[in-house]
């Protein structure tokens, strides 16, 4: 009786541990780059694979690659502004269906790259409009700069191929700028508020507020989509994690370099609380710490020096930019992380080929695979 019984324990441990492991899988199938997911939408509706493609777009904004983090990410704008949420649903089906109508590489759309630039963009034009919420004609040239980004993208694609360099959010800092110097602050029509630097002198005193400062690094995440609310900015951050617990681990950290950076040099409190100082840090860090490069402890330190110098490069553009009532937008990140993938020397051994960058988990398995193969072939030669 008593072996029936520890058999019966043993047996039931089994089931068990059988049933945590198939949840664990179930759960797992929901992280990462999802490839699974573009096999089973081959068959469907065009509908629903561009549905799935803008949500994948909306999630390369920040770097990652998974519907479901993109559908986390546009329910936080809707939570934040219905308006911005509709600006930027706009702006990646605007882009989105532009790329598939002109015929552009179907790997490239079924994978969102020619709708985060769209975007951005809308978002952008929304946030510095001073027309108010549901200002119907500023719908025109969402569409339009959405669009116009998807040619943007196809034209320096095989420019930058040559250095196997993404094109990134160039065409959005492009015709967001042009789009602001095109309209100015008292067009009748599309009319916006200039961008304020950085860098003036704080007239309401030195003294900081611990708490709001921390929360300015959440914030510094949830402005990467110009984002400026609590709530919706750490639901951003819960679809990173679901991404890649490493890449939101690198967007904290650069949000949090950001914002020291910003202290650094005395910025504008409005700056420091907002976020607004941390989000090209952040986007610096991602880039690095395990997207680009396979994550260790070299890249990581890689990263956080990333993050320092597009930090401190925002800062002097928007001081810069600022003279003439422009943002800085994320030029500072996306030429930062353009000069770090060019980097030579024992640190571009780590550098992931554009073609083959997925989750940074994945990138470390791939990596370790390959460090085994060949450390096998090697024993083989020397036999």
């Amino acid at each position: 009786m008593w072996m029936d019984t520890k058999t019966e324990v043993e047996e039931a441990s089994r089931n068990r541990s059988g049933s945590s492991r198939r949840v664990m899988s179930g759960l797992l199938l929901f992280t990462g780059d999802m490839e699974h997911l573009d096999k089973c939408m081959q068959d469907k509706l065009f509908v629903l694979q561009l549905a799935v493609w803008g949500l994948r777009g909306v999630a390369r904004v920040i770097l990652a690659n998974n519907p479901l983090s993109g559908a986390l990410i546009l329910a936080a704008l809707y939570w934040a502004s219905p308006w911005q949420g509709l600006l930027g649903t706009l702006g990646v089906l605007a882009s989105t269906l532009t790329a598939v109508i002109i015929g552009q590489d179907s790997a490239e759309v079924s994978g969102g790259l020619h709708g985060f630039n769209g975007m951005l963009v809308s978002l952008l034009m929304g946030v510095f409009s001073t027309a108010g919420d549901w200002y119907w004609w500023l719908l025109l040239p969402v569409c339009l700069g959405s669009a116009t980004c998807v040619f943007l993208f196809s034209g320096l694609s095989p420019v930058l191929d040559r250095w196997d360099l993404p094109v990134a959010v160039f065409p959005f800092n492009i015709i967001i700028v042009l789009y602001l110097l095109c309209t100015g602050t008292d067009n009748p029509y599309f009319p916006h508020h200039p961008a304020t630097p950085p860098g003036l002198p704080e007239h309401n005193g030195t003294e900081l507020i611990a708490v709001e400062v921390t929360c300015g690094i959440l914030l510094g995440v949830g402005q990467i989509f110009a984002c400026g609310a609590l709530g919706p900015s750490l639901l951003i951050l819960g679809a990173v994690l679901l991404y890649s617990p490493l890449l939101a681990a690198h967007a904290l950290l650069g949000s949090a370099v950001g914002t020291l950076a910003g202290l650094s040099m005395a910025v504008r409190h409005e700056s420091l609380y907002s976020g607004l100082s941390g989000f090209n840090g952040a986007l610096g860090c991602m880039a690095v710490g395990g997207l680009f490069f396979t994550f260790s402890w070299r890249t990581h330190l890689f990263a956080i020096a990333s993050a320092f110098l597009s930090a401190y490069a925002d800062i002097a553009l928007s001081n810069l930019l600022g003279t003439v009532g422009l943002p800085a937008c994320s030029w500072a990140a996306t030429l930062t992380a353009t000069l770090m993938l060019l980097l030579t020397g024992s640190l571009a051994a780590y550098r992931i080929p554009i073609g083959q960058v997925m989750a940074p988990e994945h990138n470390l398995r791939s990596r370790s695979q390959w460090e085994a193969g060949n450390t096998a072939d090697r024993k083989c030669t020397d036999v």
